[in-house]
């Protein structure tokens, strides 16, 4: 079933994932075993929604027939679900455009994006998970698998993998003695121990680090975590605050940085890093109002005294981080940032993810993401361009240790500017 565009009132809504922990055992969607009718059915499923809904009617002038039979033959000899998998995004990567992938139940991304779609897919989901809330067990970490090994490219605050030490750059090769899976690591474990087997330098020796898996909800862990994230870093005499946006697929994020900003930990900083490296898009462009020094802030007042601040405005210093995972919304808002001058944008190139894309829940329970309209930010198309950082800051993050190199430049420009 189709599930809503992420266009909202003319602004592209993107979506590309703190944490809950629940006290009794949860149905967690997994992979099922089917025939090899079935499944085939499945990439023929998919095959045809592309050929009806993908944004290009003439799929960009692409012999889709041809194509089909080409990766089917793939698809009909794959013995997993995974092979599966890749055979259909190979059909997809035909196509070269973002917002346009298949996704398992043993992938994180697959419960991302299955709850940021969750009111549309809500029929679907109560068919595969309990009371039809989207969640999965896990840590509370982004990974990326880089040259057939898996990094930690991001670190939840206070989460599993937090809490025991784990760092962006660390290598994870095994869970409990077997190769480590982003999902299948901790599936049925929530609240118990799991030995992971890493690696923190590119030479050093193996350690084991043993993590607590929970029960995650996604949306609710981007949240949790964005208000985690902020915090204050003294840098040369001044108080620069630091927050992270993983996800802005709904108003709450923005709404709950603005408190942040206007009335939380960060209120009293002398600078702020937004970083909007990573994770999900779903930004609308009147975001960017916050860090726009010309508009008013309205502060109402009631009879017991209490305020209330609207449309708060931040008129101190600002820079911004992104790297090659900053995609769709969030490309919007580094475009809009550096093209007004807000602050520096300090990082990489970002991803070049800029179409507005749709989700279908398949047969099988899997998920199809297919972008089904072009998108222009003031007449240019950013996507396979994206935008660059007016500070570039290369980072590989393979056993970076837990170092951050473009923050640490973003605290420098700070300090330049003050």
């Amino acid at each position: 079933m189709r599930a809503t565009a992420f266009v909202r009132s003319g602004a592209l809504a993107v979506a590309m994932a703190g944490a809950q922990v629940l006290p009794l055992p949860l149905a967690e969607a997994r992979p099922v075993s089917r025939t090899a009718q079935e499944t085939t059915a499945v990439y023929d499923e998919v095959w045809r929604l592309v050929r009806d809904r993908f944004y290009d009617a003439k799929l960009l002038g692409l012999d889709w027939d041809s194509l089909g039979e080409k990766h089917r033959a793939t698809y009909a000899a794959a013995n997993s679900d995974a092979q599966r998998s890749a055979a259909i995004n190979a059909l997809l990567g035909e196509l070269g455009v973002s917002h346009t992938r298949h996704y398992t139940p043993d992938e994180t991304a697959y419960y991302e994006l299955a709850d940021i779609f969750r009111y549309p897919l809500r029929r679907e989901l109560r068919k595969h998970f309990t009371d039809g809330t989207v969640r999965y067990t896990g840590i509370g970490v982004f990974t990326r698998d880089i040259d057939g090994k898996t990094f930690i490219t991001a670190v939840f605050p206070n989460m599993g993998a937090d809490r025991a030490g784990l760092v962006a750059g660390d290598e994870i090769i095994a869970a409990d003695g077997q190769p480590f899976e982003a999902v299948g690591s901790f599936r049925d474990k929530a609240g118990k121990k799991v030995e992971l087997e890493i690696r923190r330098t590119a030479n050093g020796d193996t350690q084991k680090i043993t993590v607590e898996p929970h029960a995650i909800e996604p949306g609710k862990a981007f949240h949790t975590a964005l208000r985690s994230s902020a915090r204050i870093i003294e840098h040369n005499g001044k108080s620069i605050g630091y927050v992270r946006v993983w996800s802005y697929a709904g108003g709450n994020y923005h709404e709950t940085l603005e408190n942040v900003l206007s009335e939380g930990r960060l209120k009293d900083a002398d600078a702020l890093i937004w970083d909007l490296r990573d994770g999900w898009g779903g930004a609308q462009p009147s975001y960017l109002n916050v860090f726009n020094p010309h508009g008013p802030t309205l502060t109402l007042k009631g009879r017991t005294g209490a305020e209330r601040i609207v449309d708060f405005r931040w008129n101190r210093p600002v820079t911004m981080l992104v790297n090659g995972g900053t995609r769709s919304g969030k490309e919007v808002l580094a475009y809009g940032f550096k093209k007004n001058k807000f602050g520096e944008v300090v990082g990489e190139t970002t991803a070049g993810a800029l179409l507005a894309g749709t989700s279908f829940m398949l047969s099988d329970g899997s998920l199809l993401i297919l972008a089904v309209q072009d998108a222009e930010v003031d007449g240019e198309r950013l996507e396979g361009k994206g935008v660059a950082p007016s500070v570039e800051v290369p980072f590989d993050v393979r056993y970076a240790a837990g170092k951050d190199p473009q923050l640490d430049r973003a605290l420098e420009v700070l300090s330049g500017s003050m």
